[in-house]
């Protein structure tokens, strides 16, 4: 398959790209962005590969690397034709189909890649929608797993300072209370416990050891889980840290009876070296997104342990009480099949 050149993308016209442009800076937010100061924006108007293809406000066209892989997505680049392709195929089918009392193969056959991928405990999977909504299905996990063992006075995650776990408000618990992005928010959110960052490969991680154990020691009784990044902080500055901090935490999960939550949505995938960081230490749910479909749909899982997933039914409900719109969306699946065909 051929793909487009500079010069075979739409020319749109200086006058339309600049009524674009306009448009875009009076009614459009953009992530982190003022309405009333407005970041500059540039116009994509095509991309191929690891390049975008962009237009100003005088219609003066050019191409440049993309760098940041759409934040980590499109990890096979853009307009790939094995992706292109399974989109194609599954549209031609069915777009979508809501997931409640139906299911469809591409979902079915995800979930068992996806199944054969992780470590051998990982049997069970949540089909989220984003990569936060992961985030929160997974600390809904960990809250209604402790229920299921009837300990419901556990309602608290112990997590660690730079982490970024994404924009909702579950999500935003768990994010670095002082220095992270949702800081104007703390006074809103679940009060959750954090102990310090984890060392630098090489620096001292029993001196970090024995201040995480004491901290989760003291708020033992109403802790449901731990969560964090595994390896990698990214949106808290790519900060690398010592593999053996996730032994550590290990240790302090299985010690207290809490359930310890990966989120590779940034990590995932082959991000870190490791397909998963998660195939060094086993966590009792691993969230995946970004890279998962090659930054071509928007789709995310959550895996997780028989013995949460029996906790959970055990728990108040009954049920695990999350099912979005697009839970499993076909076209989703088909495209991150292709993707994890080409990983």
């Amino acid at each position: 398959m051929s793909l487009p050149t500079l010069d075979q993308d739409i020319d749109l016209g200086a006058d339309r790209a600049h009524d674009l442009l306009t448009f875009d800076r009076e009614h459009l937010w953009h992530p982190y962005t003022s309405m009333t100061d407005p970041a500059p924006v540039r116009l994509v108007t095509g991309a191929e590969g690891v390049r975008l293809h962009l237009s100003d406000h005088d219609g003066e066209r050019l191409e440049v690397v993309d760098a940041m892989s759409s934040w980590w997505s499109a990890v096979h680049g853009y307009r790939v034709p094995e992706l292109d392709a399974a989109l194609a195929e599954q549209a031609g089918r069915m777009a979508h189909v809501m997931f409640g009392g139906l299911t469809h193969a591409p979902a079915i056959a995800l979930a068992e890649r996806l199944v054969s991928m992780t470590p051998d405990p990982l049997q069970h999977v949540f089909l989220a929608d984003s990569g936060s909504v992961s985030v929160e299905v997974a600390i809904k996990m960990a809250l209604q797993s402790q229920r299921g063992r009837g300990r419901p006075e556990r309602t608290r995650l112990l997590t660690v300072r730079g982490g970024y776990h994404g924009d909702t408000f579950g999500c935003m618990s768990t994010c670095d209370p002082v220095g992270g992005m949702h800081s104007m928010f703390t006074d809103m959110l679940a009060p959750q416990v954090f102990a310090e960052r984890p060392p630098a490969p090489g620096g001292d991680v029993e001196a970090w050891a024995e201040g995480v154990r004491r901290l989760a020691a003291e708020h033992a009784h109403e802790l449901a889980g731990i969560i964090l990044e595994p390896r990698l902080q990214g949106a808290g500055g790519m900060w690398v840290y010592d593999d053996q901090c996730l032994v550590v935490l290990r240790e302090i999960a299985d010690e207290h009876g809490l359930v310890l939550i990966f989120d590779e949505i940034a990590t995932g995938l082959g991000r870190t070296g490791d397909l998963f960081v998660s195939s060094l230490v086993t966590p009792d749910i691993l969230c995946l997104g970004k890279a998962l479909t090659g930054g071509y749909m928007t789709l995310a899982a959550v895996l997780t342990t028989t013995e949460v997933a029996h906790a959970i039914s055990r728990s108040d409900s009954g049920v695990l009480m999350h099912g979005p719109t697009f839970m499993g969306n076909p076209l989703a699946c088909a495209v991150a099949l292709a993707s994890l065909d080409l990983l």
